[in-house]
């Protein structure tokens, strides 16, 4: 492991046996089983999380894992990834965050890669384009369900409610930067919270459950492990490493391509994001399918929403969306390399960079939340700044709508404001037909993410079988 390695137990000097008790042998077996199971982006993934750490092993206590979900609502980037990094890194140190934040991307990394070379061979051929064109509309139902399970998590009152909403008109119709929204939604949560109102504690004003699993009955407990408590000196080492193994590559692709080259453009594009897009896939996709279409051209219309369909059915953070995105981009500009050579270095270089910085965030930040764990005005910005996100995934559930249900989009302006409207002679009516008929499935009858996506596929399929246009 090297330097790594050693910093495993920079802040902790003693040996043996974990006080908690879990060895890290059988830590690594369940991180294996969250892997596998991490289907269905944030949402889902969070729950399985939950149920896992702590309905069934009992080792991370309800107060805490809202504590930890809320700063990782926080941070840039995936929030269900940063999550296992810091429950990894809780319970077996920084080697524990390592394996954790590792294994719960590889699975999905290795099944879009596959996907996308099938994408980038086959993607033209009629009934692949025919199954693609069903899972969109699955994707949509997925999106909009996300959107409800994260509300019934985060909005327990009117002023969560309030604040969901005045994120999602900030976003869609002022069109106002993420991280302002957030600053502000954190600024009003942070206030509340020093008043001492419950409105603003975690669970909106509303203690768990009867059932729920209390932080002093856990294996973990309600103390702060010792190598989890804030070590300047540490902190400075590990964030030194993590940041030079984050911008090496982009260094080299600057010094060795030129700005030009679309690997440079690739590793620029994705480090920025990784830096200024909060609240996980679902609040900063609409952000990357504009860039890497309109912008850069990686994409064309239509095909970020085939990338979501491959990471919505294979297991693994929802952002590895932007892995098939890169992949796509290096494909169709090789240079001198062969495409499918281009597209797998793109869509390594692009995981890299994605992946590397919530490392980062986690090792660097998370000993000073640990100890901040009660904060009143704490927990109050962080609780305001879930409910902000729930806003901006209605916007980009309402963005997925109107560019799957429509074929053409119009730009109106009226009362100040400029947003696109569907043009509604271009309406695509089988696509909301499936779509209609996905979200029966789901919301009014609890149909499993799996089937309905497989569903949805063969119908789509069977379309395209059929004469239709899709």
């Amino acid at each position: 492991m090297g330097k790594i390695g050693d910093l495993c137990t920079a802040p902790d000097r003693h040996s043996g046996i974990p006080t908690h008790g879990i060895s890290f042998g059988e830590a690594v077996r369940v991180w294996a089983r969250v892997a596998a199971l991490s289907f269905g982006g944030p949402a889902g993934q969070i729950a399985i999380m939950h149920r896992i750490l702590v309905d069934e092993k009992r080792w991370i206590g309800e107060v805490r894992f809202l504590h930890a979900l809320n700063y990782c609502m926080l941070l840039p980037g995936p929030e269900a990834q940063q999550l296992a990094v810091y429950f990894g890194w809780l319970l077996h140190k920084t080697k524990g965050g390592l394996v954790a934040g590792a294994l719960f991307v590889l699975p999905g990394f290795l099944s879009i890669l596959a996907l996308s070379y099938i994408y980038a061979v086959f993607g033209n051929v009629g009934i692949v384009e025919g199954l693609f064109f069903g899972l969109k509309a699955a994707v949509l139902t997925i999106v909009v369900q996300a959107v409800v399970r994260i509300g019934q998590r985060a909005l327990r009152n009117t002023v969560m409610v309030a604040i969901a909403v005045a994120a999602f008109v900030a976003i869609f119709f002022f069109r106002l930067p993420f991280p302002l929204i957030i600053l502000a939604a954190g600024l009003a949560g942070y206030i509340g919270g020093r008043t001492g109102s419950p409105l603003f504690r975690l669970g909106g004003g509303h203690n768990a459950g009867d059932n729920a699993l209390m932080d002093k009955d856990s294996a973990l407990g309600e103390d702060t492990p010792r190598h989890a408590r804030p070590n300047l000196a540490w902190s400075l080492k590990i964030s030194g490493i993590f940041l030079l193994l984050w911008l090496l590559p982009v260094a080299i692709c600057l010094a060795l391509l030129g700005g030009d080259s679309v690997f440079s453009q690739i590793a620029v594009f994705f480090s920025q994001m990784a830096m200024v897009t909060f609240g996980g896939a679902y609040a900063v996709l609409a952000y990357v399918a504009q860039e890497a279409v309109q912008h850069y051209g990686w994409l064309r219309p239509g095909e970020m929403l085939d990338g979501l369909g491959m990471a919505e059915t294979t297991p693994g953070p929802l952002i590895m969306v932007v892995q098939f995105v890169g992949f796509m981009g290096a494909f169709r500009d090789p240079g001198p390399l062969n495409p499918m050579v281009a597209g797998t270095l793109g869509a390594m270089l692009t995981t890299w960079v994605t992946f590397v910085p919530c490392f980062l965030w986690i090792f660097l930040g998370a000993p000073y939340i640990e100890v901040l764990r009660g904060n009143a005005a704490l927990t109050g910005a962080m609780s305001a700044i879930t409910a902000a996100v729930v806003g901006v995934v209605m916007n980009l559930a309402t963005w997925f709508a109107l560019h799957t249900l429509f074929g053409q989009l119009s730009p109106w302006l009226g009362y100040g404001v400029l947003v696109d409207v569907p043009v509604w002679q271009t309406a695509n009516v089988p696509a909301i037909v499936l779509t209609l008929a996905a979200a029966i499935a789901t919301l009014r009858f609890g149909a499993r993410m799996i089937p309905t996506l497989l569903a949805c596929s063969i119908a789509g399929m069977v379309w395209y079988l059929a004469g239709g246009n899709v």
